[in-house]
């Protein structure tokens, strides 16, 4: 993924931060450490090539950063900029905030649980986005009501994205368009930009007089 020098420099910062704290606090996976920029970075870049005008996002369950503090590196030259970082770990949103210090990047940590995190997001959100986070259908739940405002939902999802789209029309009336990840392996985006609860059937009980 080609990004400018500046956005570059801002990656070398943000990944050298994360191998330090990685060492005390298990950022993201240790088997995926010699892969990083292909695995995670670039992984994460590449929602910017789905919604290249959104500036506001809203990342859900930020963990060690991904896409969050990645997309913050990227957008940092672009006015107006903001993504919203939401993760429940103590640690973990310590880090992400030393993150967007060290590399100057425009964002705001949310410590919350998910589901909470809806009322703490003002203004409004172009993406909404979460990447290894919950199955599909509870991403869908959680992201719903800022989809209802007008934002993109893309979910970063693997090879079972089928299965877990199945599962997610049980409660959702959803028209998903999947992208193929540019960073090989068997990941996909799901891109959604209009959700629906699906009514379920309402199930007697008793007997009428």
């Amino acid at each position: 993924m080609p990004v400018s020098r500046e956005t570059e420099a801002r990656l070398d910062r943000y990944v050298d931060l994360l191998l330090e704290w990685q060492a005390k606090t298990n950022l993201v996976a240790p088997s995926t450490l010699p892969s990083l920029w292909t695995r995670h970075i670039a992984d994460s870049l590449q929602l910017l090539t789905i919604a290249p005008s959104a500036k506001t996002w809203a990342d859900l369950g930020s963990g060690g950063g991904f896409p969050g503090v990645v997309l913050a590196c990227a957008l940092a030259g672009t006015p107006g900029a903001m993504v919203h970082l939401v993760e429940r770990n103590a640690k973990k949103a310590a880090f992400l905030r030393e993150a967007l210090r060290v590399t100057n990047s425009p964002g705001q940590v949310h410590l919350s649980d998910i589901g909470d995190s809806v009322d703490r997001i003002t203004g409004p959100v172009d993406c909404v986005t979460a990447r290894a986070v919950a199955p599909l259908h509870q991403l869908i739940g959680f992201a719903e009501p800022l989809v209802r405002k007008g934002a993109k939902a893309l979910f970063l999802k693997g090879q079972d994205v089928e299965a877990e789209l199945t599962e997610a029309t049980k409660y959702w009336n959803i028209k998903p368009q999947l992208h193929s990840s540019r960073t090989g392996g068997h990941g996909w985006i799901v891109e959604l930009d209009n959700i629906e609860r699906r009514r379920q059937p309402a199930t007697a009980h008793g007997t009428s007089a």
